[in-house]
Parts: C-alpha cells; sequence; structure tokens
C-alpha cells in the first residue's frame, strides 16, 4: 500500500509498505478521506515530540472496513466507519479514577498513519472510538470525528449557555470548530485572527464579531459593555497569549487553556486577577470515550457543518503540497484522499 512518510521537516515521501493485517479484535480500514490538522503541520514544519520522524502521519480519518480479526462482532467487511487514533488503557490509576484523557498510555497506544491507504485499528480503539458512518455524512465530514472530540472535551464542566459572551483567540481550524460548537450552545461569540479570510469565514459560521489582535481589548470592551466576556478560549497555544488572555475575562470568568504550549513553556499571571476577580484558569488535553460519543451524535445529526471548514482536496500522492499551502497561510484543512 502506499503511506506518506514525514521523513524530516517539510519533507514527506509517499512509500510503499506492507498492509497489515488484523489480529484478534482489530480491523483494517481501507482510508477513503483522512485531514491534515495543526498537530501535523507543527510535525511538518519543525517536528512534533509525539510524531517520529521519519515514520508515518496523519490521525483524522474514516473508511471502510476491509477485513476484521478474530473476535469483532461490532463491524463486518464493508461497513463504512469513523474513528479517533486513541482509546485509554482502562486499567491504570488514572481511568480508575476516570480520568480517561489523562490514561497513562493513551499516547504509547495510539496510532498513526491516516495519510496513507489503510490504517489498522487496535482492538482497544474498536471497542470504545469506532462507529459506523452515518450515511448522511460524507466521509470527510465523518474525519472531524478527532477534532471534535477534542473541543468538546475542552467545553465539559462549563455552563455555556444562550447569550453567554465568549471569545476564541485564534480563527484557525480549532478556533473554528470552537466556534461552531459554542453556536450551537447559543453564544455570542467574538473571535481574533490573524488571517481576513478566516475571519471573514468566522462570520459567516456566527461570529458576531471577528477581529484582528490588536484590538481585542477595545473590541470586547464594546462588545460586553465593559464587563468582560464569560469564556476565553486560548486556540494558539502561544505563551504570550495565554497570558494576556485573563485581561479579557470577566470577574467569575474562565479562561481555557486549549492550545498547547511548547514543553518547558512557562507563563506569569497577575495574582490579584486570579484571586480578587475569582477567575478560573482550565487546562485541556486530548478527549474521553464520553467525549468521542458525543462528538459523534453531533455529527450524526448533522448539527455541525464541518464541512466548511474544509479548503480543498488532495491526492494522497501530493499530501507535502496541502502541507506547503497551509504553511503559506492558505487554506484551513484538507481532505487527503487516497
Amino acid at each position: 500500500m502506499k503511506a506518506g512518510m514525514l521523513i524530516s521537516p517539510r519533507k514527506i515521501e509517499i512509500q510503499d509498505v506492507k498492509i497489515p493485517e488484523p489480529s484478534r479484535g482489530e480491523i483494517l480500514i481501507k482510508i477513503k478521506a483522512s485531514l491534515t490538522c495543526g498537530t501535523d503541520l507543527k510535525a511538518f514544519s519543525r517536528g512534533h515530540h509525539v510524531i517520529p520522524m521519519p515514520g508515518v502521519f496523519g490521525h483524522e480519518f474514516s473508511g471502510v472496513v476491509e477485513a476484521i480479526g478474530k473476535g469483532v462482532k461490532k463491524f463486518r467487511k464493508g461497513d463504512a466507519v469513523m474513528a479517533v487514533h486513541s482509546a485509554p488503557c482502562l486499567k491504570c490509576g488514572y481511568c480508575k479514577k476516570k480520568l480517561y484523557n489523562l490514561c497513562e498510555k493513551i499516547m504509547d497506544t495510539k496510532i498513526l498513519g491516516a495519510f496513507a491507504e489503510y490504517i489498522l485499528l487496535p482492538e482497544h480503539i474498536v471497542k470504545q472510538n469506532a462507529f459506523r458512518k452515518p450515511e448522511n455524512r460524507t466521509f470527510e465530514e465523518a474525519a472531524f470525528l478527532e477534532p471534535l472530540s477534542c473541543v468538546i472535551h475542552g467545553m465539559q464542566g462549563l455552563d455555556i449557555k444562550k447569550g453567554d459572551k465568549v471569545l476564541i483567540i485564534g480563527a484557525g481550524p480549532i478556533g473554528l470548530l470552537h466556534l461552531l460548537l459554542l453556536k450551537d450552545k447559543g453564544a455570542d461569540v467574538i473571535i481574533s485572527g490573524f488571517e481576513q479570510k478566516r475571519l471573514a469565514l468566522a462570520k459567516k459560521l456566527g461570529a458576531a464579531i471577528a477581529v484582528t489582535p490588536e484590538s481585542i481589548e477595545s473590541d470586547v470592551r464594546d462588545f460586553t459593555k465593559g464587563m468582560g466576556v464569560d469564556y476565553v478560549f486560548e486556540c494558539t497555544g502561544q505563551p504570550a497569549v495565554w497570558q494576556s488572555a485573563i485581561y479579557y475575562v470577566r470577574k467569575g470568568g474562565t479562561v481555557i487553556l486549549f492550545g498547547g504550549c511548547k514543553t518547558g513553556t512557562t507563563v506569569t499571571y497577575d495574582t490579584s486577577r486570579l484571586h480578587y476577580d475569582e477567575i478560573t484558569l482550565k487546562g485541556v488535553f486530548h478527549f474521553t470515550p464520553a467525549d468521542v460519543k458525543e462528538a459523534y451524535n453531533l455529527l450524526r445529526k448533522r448539527k455541525m457543518p464541518v464541512s466548511r471548514l474544509i479548503s480543498g482536496k488532495y491526492l494522497l500522492d501530493d499530501t507535502e503540497q496541502a502541507f506547503l499551502k497551509l504553511l503559506e497561510g492558505e487554506g484551513i484543512k484538507y481532505a487527503i484522499i487516497p
């Protein structure tokens, strides 16, 4: 089969590799569509500690079951499926506390290789985080299951309701997915980003205001009549933005730190804002099986117009060109079609 190999930063080779055979509990999926994402882009541009080089990469996908291992009863050959690339072990200390996204083995047992003709799903993912694709969704739309699960996880425990004022910092694919989910909850959203095309799309997707970073402070003040927003979602992974985010939220508000900064990075906060204004800082990471199920149900009900975030399609042989486009600031997400 053909598989996209990330050889070194900014270099992808399409190589012929052996098609894996499913063992007990596993299924082999013939990929119909995979999507680019921000983590993949980081790996392509400069490397990423969870995506080894040289090696396969890509983790947002959907397809059709090509073969099944012994003991699999949930699926049969020919089923159209959607899945994510990880699942908890259900045995470690964190899993026993039901902190499934923090499972000690979740990153070690994840799978990569969605930019390929086939991908093998291990038993723990098959059992917990794989579903039949709804007939009313395309394969490209079904591949949004993983990023939407992450966004849903970041909103768990928050009582976001109609009329709440929310600021999203970062108008990339994750920021725009936040926008879609927040609009579904009835929130009034202001979003900030650098790219005018992305800001224009954000307006079409329901953002009340779409602004560039230099005017955030005044726009938030006007948007909230001086109070500050109820929630801030930081979606850039930039330490300076993590640090400034607390100045846009009202007293008693919450800042969700979604964008991951480089390991070892530190930030400094004004203690009086946190203490006297009772601001909550919330870090979020990955997703749980419950988040995946919720994402699946939202996609199944067609409540998320995710296809509007796909800027175009590339053949598997042209995967590198898709990422070069993203590096140039062109597009949001691209679908890779084997």
